[in-house]
């Protein structure tokens, strides 16, 4: 690993790889828990504790990885003129596009029809790469203050929505507004809205100078631990209010356990304020905690965050085929997990699934299977930095 070692901060890399490995746990939940095709994990009258925070620890995962996709352009493009900034986020952002389009609809739905397109968090990371591109442009506290406003402010447009297939509409849900939509014989999931996450990833771009070369450390772990902090003392006090900040306000309920769920029950799609605090606001207290600490369980971590991309893609394939393989064993159809719109339309998945214990123990080997190939890559990238396409992978 020292092979990376000094072109890349470590810090920055563990939490990422932490994201990463929680991030498979959402992902084996969808494809391996009783009825996760057609039920909510934090619906109130039907989940568990255990259930919702299952679901909820993979908050942490978007908002941490579009964040730190923010860090890292100003990382790189520190050491880059403005120009080469700006064709490496707005290629990169194209590209991840089309990855999001063609590849990681194929790998979670292996629907060759494409009668289902949903765009996910790789969508959102490539049109907000092409947005940051221009926005580099402008002086850093500005880009702070946009950064601020979309993240502070955006709650003030959930009164807004629209219907229909007008282009004025089609933009309201990429930009604003969760959305199911057919047009001709696709159905389209407008699922992660933009607005509050390019807010997110310009607030990840000024993070950056924090990490600037020869940025006093402890002047950093103080910054970390304030804004950390700060965080998550706003989202207590906002969310306590409940009077703006998410989209759905919590109720006190018939039990405790229910009335502690709901009031941790924040808006994903879109990102609410509060879910913004309570998830970013910890990441950072992870980087104060982490920021001089080396040893197995980090190293571990590390592969993970360092080839974030490979691994997604690779981690999807994964559990998509371990679900076929499980129905091949234990009974079922294995062709419905060919998830094509025919299958969601008519909830042929409505009884498939195996409890939350199975579904734990099938995380840890997803996690232990993809550990040596996505260390592999690491170091294959390491050693060919000169091959400029493996910054695309």
């Amino acid at each position: 690993m020292s092979l990376a070692k000094h072109t890349r901060i470590e810090s920055i890399d563990i939490l990422r790889g932490v994201v990463m490995v929680i991030m498979a746990l959402d992902h084996v939940r969808d494809y391996f828990h009783y009825g996760s095709f057609f039920s909510n994990p934090t619906d109130l009258e039907t989940t568990t504790p255990f259930l919702f925070f299952t679901r909820f620890i993979t908050h942490y995962c978007a908002p941490v990885f579009i964040f730190l996709a923010g860090t890292s352009a100003y990382l790189y493009g520190a050491k880059k003129t403005k120009p080469q900034l700006f064709k490496f986020l707005i290629t990169r952002g194209f590209w991840l596009i089309i990855l999001a389009v063609i590849v990681n609809n194929f790998l979670w739905k292996f629907d060759v029809t494409y009668s289902f397109i949903i765009l996910q968090v790789i969508w959102a990371i490539g049109l907000c790469m092409i947005l940051l591109s221009f926005a580099i442009y402008l002086p850093i506290k500005y880009i702070l203050v946009i950064g601020c406003i979309l993240v502070v402010g955006h709650n003030a447009l959930d009164g807004i929505t629209m219907q229909g297939h007008s282009f004025k509409a089609i933009l309201w849900y990429i930009l604003h507004q969760q959305q199911f939509l057919k047009i001709g014989d696709t159905f389209f999931a407008f699922a992660y809205p933009i607005i509050p996450w390019l807010g997110v990833i310009c607030l990840g771009y000024c993070f950056g100078q924090l990490y600037k070369k020869d940025f006093n450390i402890s002047t950093r772990k103080k910054y970390l631990l304030i804004l950390g902090t700060a965080s998550i003392i706003a989202f207590f006090i906002i969310r306590g209010l409940n009077v703006y900040g998410d989209l759905a306000p919590w109720e006190v309920q018939d039990t405790t356990a229910k009335t502690i769920m709901s009031f941790f029950k924040v808006t994903k799609y879109p990102p609410s304020l509060c879910y913004l605090l309570i998830t970013l606001g910890p990441a950072l207290l992870f980087l104060y905690a982490i920021e001089s600490v080396k040893n197995k369980i980090t190293d571990f971590f590390l592969v993970f965050g360092r080839v974030p991309l490979f691994y997604y893609f690779l981690h999807v394939l994964l559990i998509h085929v371990l679900a076929i393989v499980g129905m091949l064993i234990f009974g079922g159809n294995w062709q419905n997990m060919i998830l094509t719109a025919d299958i969601f339309m008519n909830a042929k998945l409505a009884n498939y699934g195996y409890s939350l214990f199975v579904v734990y123990c099938v995380w840890v080997g997803v996690i232990a299977l993809l550990y040596f190939p996505s260390k592999t890559y690491m170091l294959y990238k390491a050693k060919n930095k000169d091959k400029w396409w493996l910054s695309y992978l």
